[in-house]
């Protein structure tokens, strides 16, 4: 139930983004969700991609800071109120939210939330619980 997340730690140069994505391409690795987050000195591109084993070697090979860390991917109702729930939920149990990020899937009308949290198991666990549906990386990996 876990998904292989890969950050890259980029210099906030003009330039940096444009090589991340180069060599992903290059490698025929596609990107399936991203968010950057960044400062006057550097960013952190946190990317889930279809091959994210390929992705980390060809990133380290080509000379950048690269690190996989598991993340949550967890469908939600793209209605109003249907993050909230599942906040609640995490909220509940005191499992602290240290980021997420979403996009919209069109052909199931559900966004897919990526938690990253540190207690993972435990997550997973009480959302299932709670009949809330997570992918697995190989789902994720396939959108």
């Amino acid at each position: 139930m876990k998904v292989k997340q890969i950050s890259v730690f980029l210099e906030n140069k003009s330039g940096r983004l444009a090589q991340v994505t180069r060599v992903l391409g290059e490698n025929s690795i596609n990107i399936r969700a991203l968010s950057i987050a960044d400062t006057t000195d550097f960013g952190i591109l946190r990317l889930i991609v279809n091959n994210p084993d390929s992705a980390y070697r060809a990133l380290k090979d080509a000379g950048f800071t690269v690190s996989t860390t598991d993340v949550i991917a967890v469908e939600v109702k793209d209605d109003p109120g249907g993050l909230a729930q599942v906040l609640e939920i995490l909220q509940n149990v005191n499992i602290n939210i240290e980021y997420l990020y979403a996009f919209l899937q069109k052909a199931t009308n559900a966004a897919l939330v990526v938690f990253r949290v540190e207690q993972i198991d435990e997550a997973i666990e009480v959302l299932q619980k709670n009949n809330i549906s997570i992918l697995d990386g190989s789902r994720v990996y396939a959108l």
